[in-house]
């Protein structure tokens, strides 16, 4: 078994899937295991796999719930296959029966884990149990060689004592044997950023009329928060400016730095852009800042109250003038003429691409959890995203930066 310290799954979504097969009782082990070396572990069992290992195990060893249909016992929530394909950076499944391996290669989803499988979006592998003339069944045959052509990593099945009591192939590997293969290629993997230093901008500014008031808006900071921890996840060294915002991020790999205004934040991304390979300003910069701040608390009075206000820094267009070889990342939150306006900030502020997303779309903006954009680069080029999560959102963005290092 290979080093924990050389080779690790830290920070890695395992999706484990455990078929119905003696060899099923691995699957605790293997679980442990999985934990173990750092990585975040769901389960999808089928019906039959319950009846050889309890779904109360693994959810202790996983500490999440153990999915086995699409709808709860209870019938009121709903497991979503696409969901579970799309949080997944491995499917893992272990034991792979005969029969999931038959439905798998003929694209059948009678069940969760077969409807997750044709939705996953992430390498997927599968390590075969099941008696000798099972294994050498040319059907057997046919199905594995139908898989590996759609890019399943066949995990190589051991010889020994089989449950039949025959010898031969047909065992699933050992835990520890598919632990070693994955972190092996984990290591090999090369992550995205690697080496890079990203800076980001998120949330809100709040902009102070007096000690009790502010101008702002409605950012949340979900957006640039979910930018950060992607950007870190594949390897980058990220400095995130941040707002007013409740949130916070995990990764080790971010340095925060907080800011409470729209002049504080533009100090602060002069003063760390020099040192970036990239910039994604996705924060909700005020457009406008008091003419005057009172020293104390403004009260109210029978008239009506006028306010100045004056134009603050434009970040974006500052960056822009000095990116040099940096490559710079602008959002655009519209609510008409959505890409027209988008593709006149792209090329004012010297970009390299610009997010959009509307007002307009149910579900994304402020204050949610999804989001739906479009991404417009200087090449004229336009690929439109479906309603995500804005997790999942991030990782489109970061793969579309990713793409300009690794050209």
């Amino acid at each position: 078994m290979s080093d924990s310290s050389t080779y690790t799954l830290k920070d890695k979504h395992i999706l484990l899937g455990i078929c119905g097969s003696i060899a099923a009782y691995k699957a605790a082990f293997l679980t442990r295991l999985l934990v173990r070396s750092g990585a975040s572990v769901r389960i999808i069992m089928t019906n039959s796999a319950t009846a050889f290992i309890a779904p109360l195990t693994l959810s202790t060893l996983s500490k999440n719930p153990v999915l086995t249909d699409f709808v709860d016992q209870k019938g009121n929530t709903w497991n979503n296959h696409v969901e579970l394909g799309l949080w997944a950076d491995v499917f893992l499944i272990a034991p792979a029966t005969a029969n999931t391996l038959a439905k798998m290669a003929n694209g059948l989803c009678d069940n969760l884990m077969t409807a997750t499988y044709l939705s996953a979006r992430c390498p997927v592998y599968a390590a075969p149990a099941m008696d000798l003339d099972m294994w050498q069944h040319p059907t057997t045959r046919k199905n594995i060689q139908t898989l590996t052509e759609n890019d399943v990593q066949i995990i190589s099945v051991e010889s020994g004592e089989l449950a039949s009591g025959l010898e031969g192939e047909g065992r699933m590997a050992e835990p520890e044997h598919i632990l070693d293969l994955l972190q092996k290629k984990n290591s090999a993997d090369h992550r995205s950023l690697t080496g890079r230093r990203v800076l980001i901008t998120a949330g809100p500014t709040y902009e102070p009329i007096d000690p009790v008031r502010f101008i702002g808006n409605r950012s949340s900071g979900k957006m640039g928060l979910a930018l950060a921890e992607e950007a870190a996840h594949q390897g980058a060294s990220v400095t995130l400016v941040k707002g007013p915002t409740s949130l916070d991020t995990e990764h080790p790999n971010i340095r925060t730095i907080a800011v409470d205004t729209a002049h504080e934040m533009y100090k602060a991304c002069l003063e760390h852009f020099p040192d970036c390979d990239a910039a994604i300003l996705s924060a909700a910069v005020a457009d406008y800042t008091p003419q005057e701040t009172a020293t104390q608390k403004i009260k109210k009075s029978n008239g009506e109250m006028t306010l100045s206000l004056k134009k603050t820094r434009d970040i974006l267009k500052t960056l822009g003038q000095n990116k040099e070889n940096r490559i710079l990342v602008g959002f655009a939150l519209e609510t008409e003429h959505e890409e027209a306006h988008a593709q006149k900030k792209l090329l004012e502020k010297n970009l390299d691409f610009i997010v959009l997303n509307s007002l307009n779309d149910a579900g994304a903006g402020f204050q949610h959890d999804t989001n739906k954009i479009t991404i417009l680069d200087k090449d004229n080029k336009t690929k439109r995203f479906e309603l995500k999560k804005k997790t999942d959102v991030a990782r489109d963005i970061i793969r579309e930066l990713s793409a300009y290092f690794n050209d």
